[in-house]
This record gives C-alpha cells, sequence and structure tokens, in this order.
C-alpha cells in the first residue's frame, strides 16, 4: 500500500513513522532521511537500537535498513537516496519478505530534483519544480505492491510510508498534490492539534484512506460486524462538532441546546479518550485492532445512553459530572489482557448510573 503524511515543521511526522516502523506487520524496515538534520539521523541512529522488536524482543534494528542522507551531503546523493532505499526494499520483496519503507522526507527529495533541473538549465514547472516532478513522484510510489516471487514461489511486498514537509504546512504546493494523487492514504498531520499537545496530530476531518471498503469484508471477519458503523458514526459526531465549533466561538457553548451541547461532549470524548495516544506509554503506545473497537464501542454507548437521558429531560450538567467518565478515559491505559473485564465493569457502572439519573 501507499500512505503520505504530510505536515509542517513539529508536528509528529518522524515519530509518526518510527511508530510505524515498530508496530507494523512487516519483516523489515528501511528507513530513509532523505535531507534531514545530522542531529535528526544521530537520534534515529540512537533511538532504533534502543527499540524493542515486539516480534523478538530484541533490537528493532536488527531488521531495519537505515539510509542516512544528510542536509549536508551533495544533492546528487539526496536525489539518490530515495532509489536506493526503494531497490533495497524491492530486493527483500523478491526474497519473499513484507517490507515497509519509511521515506522522510520526500519534500526534500523533490528540491534536490528542482536543484539537478536548474543546472541542467531545464524548464521549470510549478514553483520552480521540474516538470516532470509528478511523474517521478508517481514513479516512486508506483514501486509499492504486492507479488509473487519467481522461482521460490512466495508472496512478497512493500508499503510505502512517505512524508511531506510542505513550506508552511500549504497542502495546495506542488509535492503535496502530486503525491495526492497516487497515494490512497492521506494523514493530514495538522499543527493546530500539535500545539494543543494531542499525539497523533492526524486531522480527522481532512485525512482518509481509500482501502476502506477493499477492507470492509475483512473488518467484519476479523473485528466486528459493526465496526464500520461504528466509525461512520463517530466520524459524522466529529464532523458535527466543527460545523458547531463556529457557532460556539459566537455565544459560547452555554448558548446551545442541551442535545448539541451533548454532542460536543461526546466529540471530545472520541477525540481525547480514543483518538489521542502517546507514543511514550508503555501502554498505550499501541492498541490492537480488537481493544480499539472494545474503546469505541463504549464511548458510543455513552453518548447513545447520554442523548436518551438529554431526551427525557436529564440536565446536561449531571451526565457531564458522571464518575464512570473517569474510567472511559482511562481505557487507553488497561493492558490488552484486562481489556474486556474492564470494559464489562465499565458498561455496567454506565448503566447504573445513568439509571439512577433518569430515576431522578
Amino acid at each position: 500500500g501507499i500512505a503520505c503524511i504530510p505536515g509542517p515543521f513539529g508536528s509528529g511526522k518522524t515519530v509518526t513513522q518510527q511508530q510505524l516502523a515498530k508496530w507494523a506487520d512487516a519483516d523489515i524496515v528501511v528507513y530513509i532521511g532523505c535531507g534531514e538534520r545530522g542531529n535528526e539521523m544521530t537520534d534515529v541512529l540512537e533511538e532504533f537500537p534502543e527499540l524493542e522488536d515486539p516480534r523478538t524482543g530484541k533490537p528493532l534494528m536488527e531488521r531495519t535498513v537505515l539510509i542516512a542522507n544528510t542536509s549536508n551531503m551533495p544533492v546528487a546523493a539526496r536525489e539518490a537516496s530515495i532509489y536506493t532505499g526503494i531497490t533495497i526494499a524491492e530486493y527483500y520483496r523478491d526474497m519473499g519478505y513484507d517490507v515497509a519503507l519509511m521515506a522522510d522526507s520526500t519534500s526534500r527529495w523533490a528540491e534536490a530534483l528542482r536543484e539537478i533541473s536548474g543546472r541542467l538549465e531545464e524548464m521549470p514547472g510549478e514553483e520552480g519544480y521540474p516538470a516532470y516532478l509528478g511523474r517521478r513522484v508517481a514513479e516512486f510510489y508506483e514501486r509499492a505492491g504486492r507479488v509473487e516471487c519467481l522461482g521460490n514461489g512466495k508472496m512478497g511486498s512493500v508499503s510505502i510510508i512517505g512524508a511531506v514537509s510542505p513550506p508552511g504546512g500549504d497542502l495546495s504546493e506542488p509535492v503535496s498534490q502530486n503525491t495526492l494523487r497516487v497515494a490512497r492514504v492521506f494523514w493530514a498531520l495538522d499543527a493546530k492539534l500539535a500545539h494543543r499537545r494531542h499525539f497523533p496530530a492526524i486531522n480527522w476531518l481532512q485525512s482518509y484512506s481509500l482501502y476502506v471498503d477493499t477492507l470492509e469484508q475483512w473488518f467484519v471477519d476479523s473485528v466486528s460486524a459493526n465496526w464500520m458503523e461504528l466509525r461512520n458514526e463517530a466520524m459524522k459526531i466529529l464532523q458535527k462538532e466543527a460545523e458547531l465549533q463556529e457557532i460556539v466561538q459566537l455565544v459560547g457553548p452555554d448558548a446551545l441546546p442541551e442535545s448539541e451541547r451533548e454532542i460536543l461532549e461526546a466529540a471530545r470524548m472520541i477525540r481525547e479518550d480514543f483518538l489521542q495516544q502517546s507514543a511514550f506509554h508503555e501502554i498505550d503506545t499501541y492498541t490492537s485492532l480488537k481493544k480499539q473497537y472494545l474503546m469505541l464501542r463504549t464511548i458510543m454507548k455513552f453518548h447513545e445512553r447520554a442523548k436518551e437521558a438529554v431526551y427525557l429531560g436529564v440536565p446536561f450538567e449531571r451526565i457531564k459530572e458522571m464518575r464512570v467518565k473517569t474510567d472511559i478515559a482511562r481505557m487507553k491505559e488497561v493492558p490488552e489482557d484486562q481489556i474486556e473485564k474492564r470494559i464489562e465493569e465499565i458498561e455496567e457502572m454506565m448503566n447504573s448510573e445513568f439509571d439512577a439519573l433518569m430515576r431522578g
């Protein structure tokens, strides 16, 4: 598959890619530091040997290929680093391995193309990039995919996750736009979310995945029959929150009807208790799909019960003060082997509190 992670400086592109490298279901990880600052590449060299491989318990570096191209290296080397990385990935793919390639960042690779194109006195395109930028970007990303290896009959694959560093976070610039034409997953990192310390700072309204329909049956078989239904309902709540925020900024949340205040509270719980995640927390650093489903199902059950309570005349302030909300917020810190039992306890507590509220 192909994914791109565009975002401004400090929005968490490198940490996101490192987390993907650690937890991806891949046999080999190829990490390309293309035009990165020397201190960033030093951090990667120091951190990857310390990262524990969740499969084997050994250092992650043992199955990682690191291609270091710092910003002070020749511009031709910067262009070559991306091609070197994808060629190594294809080498392991042809041996029957699943390879995850992290390219950080393709924007600096495109800048190298622009500089070489200028020295060759080629006709410049938009913002000085060569006219063939779109073709080069597509040629790189289209080398991802799953193949049957000749000779041994094994299946191998290459998945590419490319970081894009648009100047000032402007996603309308040529590199971002040309990447969007070929990438099927788009994780838009938002500087505002990063400033609020909401990580990963992926904007849920701008981001999308074109693999959702393809994987729908897999989610039904492997996770739950109503996984997609829950996901779509959560997205509707987040979209409704974005619409209500314009009114809130003008008149404040207290001026809204209680039903709409409940929607804002449900959206806050989805954002803070489900989407927000700490890469440095021992348990919260990784959440299985099963745990994700149980967490989201609990939050949506709370939303349905709260909506029912508001309809029956329960004051919203009393719902906001419910003690079970603290337990819901801490679900992400519950270990995987204890999550089912803990979710059952939380749901029992939630139902008893709501029943007490409705009885008055």
